[in-house]
C-alpha cells in the first residue's frame, strides 16, 4: 500500500524555555492519529520547529493544538531572537507525503486557518501554494516588519489578513498557514563573529538577490557567537545542498573566512542526503533505492 500522509511543521517563537517547548510537544503527542517525528529548538533564533504527520483530520487537530499552546504561553511583546517572526505560532505549513496531494494540503490550510481565528482570534495569512495573492506567496514578504510592525502593516493596502480582523492579537500577533513541498532548513556557521560577513554571503546566495534558485538566506548570530548563514531550501532537486555549501564556502573565502560547520534543522528528505553523497563521492548512478534502511522500511 502506498504511503499517504500529511506532514505539518509548525515553527513557534520559543526556543529557550523547556516547559513551553514540552507543552507544545505534549499537545501533539496527545492527539490521536498523529505521530510526533521531531522537535528541534534553537536558543539564538528563540524558535522551535515541531514536525508531525498523520491523516488530514488528525493533523488538523494537532496543528490547532500547537497554535493554542503557543498563543497561551508566548508573549511576543517580551520575545527576542535572531529569527524574524510575526506570531507566537509563526508559521504552520502542511506538506503532502507519498500519495497525498498539494490540493489536500491547501484545503487543510484553509480549514485550519478558519479554526485558528474562530477559536483563538489570531489573524491568519495564507502563504506558498495556499496564498491568495502573488505578493503573499513568500514568507519573508509576509514577515517584513515583524510583530513590532504588524499593526501598521495590516492597515496598508493589500496587507489585511486573509482571515480575521486587521489587527494583531495583542500577545500572539498573527500566523502564516500554508501548503508547500518539503523544505530543508539548513544553517552554515562561519569562523567569524562578524555578522556583516554572514549577511553579505546570504545576499550573494539567495534567489531574491540573483543567487540560487529556491534559496532563501539571511545572516544571523548563532548561539555559539559565530556568524551564521541561515538558509531555507525550497527546492533541493533544483539546488542541492552540496551546491549551496560550496557557494557559501567560496563567498566566505572572499572575506578571508572559512566555514566552521553546518546543520540541518528538523527533518530532511532522503533524496537530498543521497544527492550530497553523490556529489561528495562522485558516485555514478546511485540513488535512494541503494540505501539499506530505505529498502527495509519500504
Amino acid at each position: 500500500m502506498a504511503l499517504r500522509a500529511i506532514e505539518c511543521v509548525p515553527n513557534i517563537s520559543e526556543g529557550r524555555r523547556p516547559e513551553v517547548i514540552e507543552a507544545v510537544a505534549a499537545a501533539v503527542r496527545a492527539t490521536p492519529g498523529v505521530k510526533l517525528l521531531d522537535v528541534q529548538s534553537d536558543a539564538s533564533h528563540n524558535r522551535t520547529v515541531v514536525t508531525f504527520a498523520g491523516g488530514p483530520n488528525a493533523v488538523a487537530a494537532a496543528a490547532l493544538a500547537v497554535v493554542r499552546e503557543a498563543v497561551a504561553r508566548i508573549d511576543l511583546r517580551e520575545h527576542r531572537g535572531e529569527h524574524p517572526r510575526i506570531g507566537a505560532a509563526d508559521v504552520v505549513p502542511f506538506v503532502p507525503v507519498g500519495a497525498a496531494t498539494m490540493e489536500e494540503c491547501v484545503a487543510l490550510a484553509r480549514r485550519v486557518g478558519q479554526e485558528v481565528w474562530t477559536a483563538l482570534r489570531v489573524p491568519v495569512y495564507f502563504y506558498a501554494r495556499a496564498a491568495t495573492a502573488p505578493h503573499r506567496v513568500r514568507l519573508p514578504d509576509i514577515r517584513k516588519g515583524e510583530f513590532e510592525g504588524l499593526a501598521a502593516k495590516m492597515r496598508q493596502p493589500g496587507w489585511a489578513p486573509d482571515i480575521g480582523e486587521a489587527a494583531p492579537h495583542p500577545t500572539a500577533g498573527a500566523v502564516a498557514i500554508g501548503a508547500r513541498p518539503p523544505l530543508i532548513a539548513y544553517n552554515i556557521n562561519l569562523h567569524t563573529t562578524d555578522l556583516a560577513v554572514a549577511r553579505a554571503v546570504a545576499r550573494a546566495i539567495r534567489e531574491s538577490s540573483g543567487g540560487l534558485v529556491g534559496v532563501q538566506a539571511m545572516g544571523v548570530t548563532a548561539t555559539s557567537g559565530l556568524a551564521q548563514v541561515s538558509i531555507n531550501v525550497l527546492d533541493h532537486r533544483r539546488t542541492p545542498l552540496a551546491r549551496i555549501f560550496d557557494l557559501v564556502r567560496l563567498e566566505a573565502e572572499r572575506y578571508g573566512v572559512a566555514v566552521a560547520e553546518s546543520e540541518i534543522v528538523g527533518l530532511v528528505p532522503l533524496d537530498a542526503v543521497v544527492d550530497v553523497a553523490k556529489a561528495a563521492l562522485r558516485l555514478h548512478a546511485f540513488d535512494a533505492a541503494q540505501v539499506l534502511e530505505a529498502r527495509l522500511v519500504d
